[in-house]
């Protein structure tokens, strides 16, 4: 089994170069990259053949770091993460110090606070979020084991983290959308 501390300093090597990794979330395999960066984020669309309109999740290590990239924190998502039984990303209104290529149209962006063991420590020793999508090209399924990863991915990314998915077969996350008016709408559930 691969040292998770060697494949977390491998990894940040290759985000903080601009490159993009292929990783274990707490839902599926990622593709992702510095969402700081927008020349990686642009990596991403083209490999994924994904239009730049649809926008993509960023990762965060915790609320702390959650507010460091969200104007405003709604008090009401609070409560939804604590109570949360499988991992939520939520989509928040004004988002701050990320890439503007990874803001959707009406200036929101999606974000999840990582429960993976591995996330948490690259997100956390990189010191900024990192984009999460589904490793697969756009329009096909969500791979649900490594295996079902297609090459193009495989070949297209800069570096694969060799560390397995905690739990097998998980699916994304929910997306709940929150306004800072505290309205809440799901999106997938």
């Amino acid at each position: 089994m691969t040292d998770q501390n060697t494949e977390i300093e491998k990894a940040i090597s290759v985000l903080k170069r601009g490159g993009i990794i292929l990783y274990p979330t707490d839902t599926v395999w990622g593709v992702g990259c510095d969402a700081t960066n927008a020349e990686a984020i642009d990596k991403i669309f083209a490999l994924k053949k994904r239009e730049e309109s649809k926008s993509m999740i960023c990762l965060v290590s915790d609320f702390k770091m959650l507010q460091q990239y969200v104007e405003e924190v709604p008090e009401v998502a609070y409560d939804i993460l604590k109570y949360a039984s499988k991992p939520t990303t939520i989509i928040y209104d004004r988002p701050l110090r990320v890439a503007e290529n990874i803001i959707a149209e009406d200036n929101t962006l999606a974000i999840r606070v990582a429960r993976d063991p591995f996330c948490g420590k690259l997100i956390r020793k990189l010191k900024r979020p990192i984009v999460s999508t589904s490793a697969n090209i756009s329009g096909m399924p969500t791979p649900k084991n490594f295996k079902e990863i297609s090459t193009a991915i495989l070949e297209g990314v800069d570096y694969v983290v060799n560390l397995p998915l905690q739990k097998k077969g998980l699916k994304p996350s929910s997306i709940i959308k929150i306004g800072n008016d505290s309205t809440v709408k799901i999106i997938r559930k």
